[in-house]
C-alpha cells in the first residue's frame, strides 16, 4: 500500500489527538491549501479502510478517525515501521540538518539529493530555509559551487542545535522511554527514519548509561526539574560525551568558568562528570562541567530557592510586575490582583532570564496549538515581552509558555472543595497552571489539584490521590489515569465528569474510616521528622521577622554609612547581630556589587548574609529627607526609605526562601508598594502578617501532599 509523504503527515496528526481537528488546521500544519487537504482526505479514507477504521466528518467542528483501539495502534505501528522514499519539505530539512551537523567536511548537493530521492534544485531550496533556522543557534551555512556545503560555528552552537532537534522531534514520553527500560526492545526494530536520524546523533547504549548517571545524582538536588529539562540535560551529556570522543572540545571564558564555579550546582556537575569519564574512560575538561552547570542552572524549575542574597530575585519581580502591567494594558485587563499570576510567573522567570542570557533555548510541545488557540494572546504578551526585555531575544516557546499562565489567571478560578487530583505534565511550566484552571473552572469538585512532571510522579505514592490526570502516556504506570490535552477538549471534560460521578455514588455511603497505624499511607518516621523540621524553620524565620520588624523615622542623617550604623547599633540592643561594624561592612560590600534603589519608587534595599548576624531580620529607616542612591537600573534616585534585610550566613533553605518571598512582596503590587512607602507601621505589619499567614498555610500544604 502506497502513502505519500503528505497523506502520512495528515495521519499521523489525526492519531496524534482524540478530538476532531479541523481542515484548517491540517492545512496550516501541513503548510498546502484546504482544498489539497480535501483531495487528500479522500485517499486516507481508503487507507483507514485497509485497517477497518473509519473517518468521521462533522460539518462545521472537523474530523477524526474512528475504531477500535487494537486497529488504531496497528496503523501506528505501520506507520512507525514505514520506509519512507518521500519526505515533507520540513522532513528533508531535519535530515539535512543532522547529516550537516555529524560531519566535518562539506557534503555534495548531488549526495543529499540522492539521498532524499529529489531534484538539486529542490535541495538547495531546502539550504536557503535552513539558513534562517540556523541563524538562531549562531551557526552559518557555507555554500560554494564546486565545494559543496557545510556548518560553520562554534562547537556549543552546533551542540545546540543538536538537543533542539532532538527535544523537539521527538516525543518526550517516547524519549523517556527510550533512556529506559524499552530501548533494548526498540533497538531492535525498524524506526521512524526521522527518529533513526534524529537518534543517530546519539549512540543509544550511551543514551541509557548516561541517564542512569544523571538520574541517581539528580535525586540529590535541592530543586526539582522538569521533564523536559531532564531529557536535555541528558540529551547534552551523551551529545557531549560522543563529540568528545570524536575530539570536538567546547571552549569557554575563563572569568564565566569562574563564575560557575562558586556556585552550587558545580559540584553536582563535578560528580556527574566524574562517573563519565570512569564509565567511558574520557577526560572531560573544566569547560564541560561548566556547560553541564548551566545547565542545573537552567534547570531549576518547583522548589526555586535562589534567594535575594545571592540571587536578583528583587530585579526579576521588578521584570515580572512590569510585564504584568504591559500585558495587562494590551488586553485592556487589570492583571495585578492576581497574586498567583506573580507569584507563578516569578518561578518560571527566574530559570526562563538564565536560560534566554545563555542562550540555552528550550522546547515547548504546545507551541503551535498555542499560537493556534491563542493567536491575539500570544501576538499581545510576545509585544509585551519585547518591551520589557528589550536587551534579550526571547524565542516563541518561551513566551509561549509565558501565554499559558496569563491564560490561566484570565480564566480565573476558585477556591473549591473536593478528593485530591494529581495533574501530570511533562514541562511542569506553564502547562499544568491552565490545565489546573480549567480544572478548577469546570469542576467545582476539584479544590486540591497538585501538579507535578512524570519524573516527580514516579517517584510519588499515587494511592493517596483519588484522580490523575495526565497531558502525557505515562511511562510503566499500570493503574488508571486520564490522558487529557492541556486545554481540555468537550470529550475530555466529559471523561473526568464520568469519573468524578461515579467515584461520588461509590464513596457516598461510606462512612469516614479512623485513621490506621498499619496504613499503607502511613508516613516514614524520617520523612515525617524532615517536614516538622521545614515547618519549624519556616515558622521560626516568620515570627523571627514579624517580631522584629520595625519602622524608625529618622532625621538629619547625611550618609548611608552613617544611617546603617545607626540600624545595626539598634539591633545589636535586641541581640539580632552581634558586631555591628562587620555587619555595616557586609551592607556595603554588597551595594558595591551593584544598585540597590528600587526604580519607581523612592526606597532602597539593602542587604547581607554575615556570621555576624545572629536571626533574619528586616526593618524600615524613614527619612526626613531623600540621600541619592543608585538604582537597580544603575541611575540615580532618592532614597526615602532604606529598607534592611539581613540574614545569618549558615540560613536554611527555608529561611531564604522566606527572605526571597519578602523581597518579591515588596513591589508586588501597587498596593505593596503604597504600603511600604505609608510611614504606617501598623499598616505595613498587617500586610505582612496576611501575605505570610498565607505563605505559610501554602508551605504546609506542599509538604503535607507530598
Amino acid at each position: 500500500m502506497y502513502i505519500s509523504a503528505r497523506e502520512r503527515q495528515i495521519l499521523e496528526i489525526l492519531l496524534k489527538t482524540t478530538e476532531e481537528t479541523t481542515v484548517k488546521d491540517l492545512a496550516d500544519q501541513t503548510g498546502v491549501s484546504g482544498r489539497t487537504i480535501h483531495r487528500d482526505l479522500k485517499n486516507v479514507e481508503d487507507i483507514l479502510n485497509e485497517y477497518n477504521l473509519t473517518l468521521q466528518k462533522k460539518s462545521g467542528v472537523g474530523v477524526q478517525i474512528y475504531g477500535e483501539n487494537n486497529r488504531i495502534r496497528d496503523l501506528e505501528l505501520y506507520l512507525f515501521n514505514l520506509s519512507h522514499t518521500e519526505y515533507t519539505a520540513e522532513e528533508r530539512q531535519t535530515i539535512m540538518l543532522c547529516e550537516l551537523l555529524e560531519t566535518n567536511e562539506p557534503v555534495k548537493l548531488l549526495t543529499l539529493a540522492s539521498d532524499l530521492n529529489v531534484t538539486i534544485a529542490t535541495v538547495s531550496s531546502d539550504l536557503t530555509k535552513l539558513e534562517e533556522r540556523l541563524k538562531t543557534f549562531g551557526l552559518d551555512l557555507i555554500r560554494r559551487r564546486g565545494y559543496g556545503v557545510e556548518i560553520e560555528g562554534e562547537e556549543s552552537a552546533k551542540r545546540r542545535a543538536m538537543s533542539f532537534l532532538i527535544s523537539e522531534y521527538l516525543d518526550e514520553s517516547e524519549l523517556l522511554s527510550l533512556t529506559r527500560d524499552n530501548i533494548q526492545m526498540r533497538s531492535t526494530q525498524h524506526i521512524h527514519t526521522i527518529s533513526e536520524r534524529l537518534m543517530g546523533l546519539v549512540e543509544k547504549k550511551k543514551l541509557v548509561i548516561v541517564e542512569t548517571i544523571v538520574n541517581s545524582i539528580v535525586q540529590e538536588l535541592p530543586f526539582s526539574m522538569a521533564d523536559s529539562a531532564y531529557i536535555g540535560l541528558v540529551v547534552h551529556l551523551t551529545l557531549a560525551v560522543e563529540r568528545i570522543q570524536k575530539g570536538e572540545g567546547i571552549k569557554i571564558n575563563l572569568s564565566y568558568l569562574e563564575d560557575q564555579k562558586m556556585t552550587k550546582e558545580y559540584k553536582f556537575a563535578e560528580r556527574i562528570v566524574s562517573q563519565l569519564e570512569q564509565v567511558f574512560q574520557i577526560s572531560i575538561p573544566e569547560a564541560e562541567i561548566a556547560y553541564i552547570t548551566m545547565h542545573l542552572r537552567g534547570a531549576k524549575l518547583r522548589h526555586e530557592n535562589e534567594h535575594l542574597i545571592e540571587d536578583a530575585s528583587l530585579q526579576v519581580a521588578m521584570k515580572t510586575k512590569k510585564l504584568i502591567e504591559t500585558v495587562g494594558k494590551l488586553v485592556g485587563m487589570n492583571l495585578s490582583t492576581h497574586p498567583s499570576l506573580f507569584e507563578g510567573l516569578m518561578v518560571h522567570l527566574k530559570p526562563a532570564i538564565y536560560r534566554i542570557k545563555e542562550k540555552m533555548g528550550i522546547s515547548n510541545p504546545l507551541l503551535e496549538k498555542i499560537k493556534t488557540d491563542y493567536a491575539d494572546l500570544f501576538a499581545l504578551v510576545k509585544q509585551a515581552v519585547h518591551q520589557v526585555f528589550p536587551e534579550f531575544f526571547v524565542p516563541d516557546e518561551e513566551i509561549g509558555y509565558l501565554v499559558m499562565h496569563f491564560g490561566a489567571a484570565m480564566m480565573g478560578g476558585k477556591d473549591l472543595a473536593g478528593f485530591k487530583t494529581l495533574v501530570v505534565c511533562s514541562s511542569g511550566i506553564g502547562t499544568s497552571k491552565m490545565l489546573a484552571t480549567r480544572l478548577q473552572k469546570e469542576f467545582p469538585e476539584l479544590k486540591h489539584i497538585q501538579n507535578v512532571s512524570v519524573m516527580e510522579f514516579q517517584r510519588m505514592n499515587k494511592e493517596e490521590y483519588q484522580l490523575v490526570i495526565s497531558t502525557l502516556p505515562i511511562p510503566d504506570y499500570e493503574s488508571d489515569y486520564i490522558l487529557v490535552n492541556p486545554f481540555l477538549n468537550k470529550e475530555e471534560i466529559e471523561k473526568i465528569r464520568s469519573y468524578i460521578n461515579e467515584f461520588k455514588m461509590v464513596n457516598s455511603s461510606e462512612k469516614q474510616l479512623p485513621v490506621s497505624l498499619t496504613s499503607n499511607h502511613q508516613r516514614h518516621s524520617s520523612q515525617l521528622i524532615d517536614e516538622m523540621r521545614r515547618i519549624k524553620e519556616y515558622a521560626a524565620t516568620i515570627a523571627a521577622i514579624l517580631e522584629g520588624f520595625r519602622l524608625i523615622e529618622v532625621n538629619g542623617y547625611q550618609t548611608v554609612n552613617q544611617l546603617l550604623t545607626d540600624a545595626c547599633q539598634r539591633l545589636l540592643k535586641q541581640e539580632t547581630i552581634n558586631d555591628v561594624d562587620r555587619v555595616v561592612k557586609a551592607i556595603l560590600e554588597r551595594e558595591c556589587l551593584g544598585g540597590i534603589g528600587i526604580p519607581e519608587t523612592a526606597m532602597a534595599l539593602y542587604h547581607a548574609r554575615s556570621p555576624y548576624i545572629v536571626q533574619p531580620s528586616f526593618m524600615i529607616m524613614s527619612l526626613d529627607a531623600p540621600l541619592t542612591v543608585v538604582g537597580m537600573d544603575d541611575h540615580q534616585m532618592g532614597m526615602k526609605y532604606l529598607l534592611l534585610l539581613l540574614s545569618p550566613a549558615d540560613a536554611s533553605e527555608q529561611a531564604l526562601e522566606i527572605l526571597s518571598f519578602l523581597s518579591s512582596l515588596l513591589i508586588e503590587s501597587e498596593e505593596n508598594i503604597a504600603a511600604f512607602q505609608s510611614n504606617d507601621e501598623a499598616k505595613i505589619l498587617d500586610l505582612l502578617t496576611k501575605r505570610f499567614d498565607q505563605y505559610f498555610k501554602q508551605k504546609i500544604t506542599e509538604l503535607w501532599s507530598v
